[in-house]
């Protein structure tokens, strides 16, 4: 399963995109070890999972991003992302963001989305205000955020 933008293609995790990912030199962080893991004994769970970020130009692994598991009965689903540091400040985690979201609101199962940050993580909260996410809390540090369905 893949998602192109203009500079971007996002790729399902699965074991042969991770494995080609790691071959090239990206460190995988453990959501994505645990992610496979599940995928295996659960492979409808392609895509509600994490995804690799590849630059298009370079073809290089420059991130993850992904939603932390299907949408739930109330059709919500969170989403989280992380851009390695040679590749932040150009735009490229809400480009990602943006193309998960969408994929995630084209389905039915999916009404919402929410994410959270630390709240002195100002890269991450103008990145999820540049997706019209709303500020809906805080709470142990962190700043919740929503985006409903239009």
């Amino acid at each position: 399963m893949r998602l192109h933008t203009d500079r971007l293609l996002l790729i399902a995790c699965n074991e042969t995109s991770v494995l080609a990912a790691v071959e090239a030199g990206y460190e995988m962080g453990p959501h994505i070890s645990t992610h496979l893991t599940v995928l295996k004994e659960e492979p409808s769970l392609l895509g509600w999972g994490a995804w690799l970020v590849t630059c298009q130009a370079t073809g290089e692994v420059i991130g993850d991003i992904g939603f932390k598991g299907r949408p739930d009965a109330n059709g919500e689903v969170e989403v989280g992302y992380g851009i390695l540091p040679a590749a932040q400040n150009k735009g490229f985690a809400t480009e990602s963001v943006r193309a998960v979201t969408q994929w995630a609101f084209s389905t039915a199962a999916v009404n919402q989305i929410i994410a959270e940050c630390n709240a002195d993580n100002f890269s991450s909260i103008r990145v999820l205000e540049k997706l019209g996410m709303e500020q809906v809390g805080l709470q142990d540090g962190l700043l919740k955020w929503r985006l409903r369905k239009k």
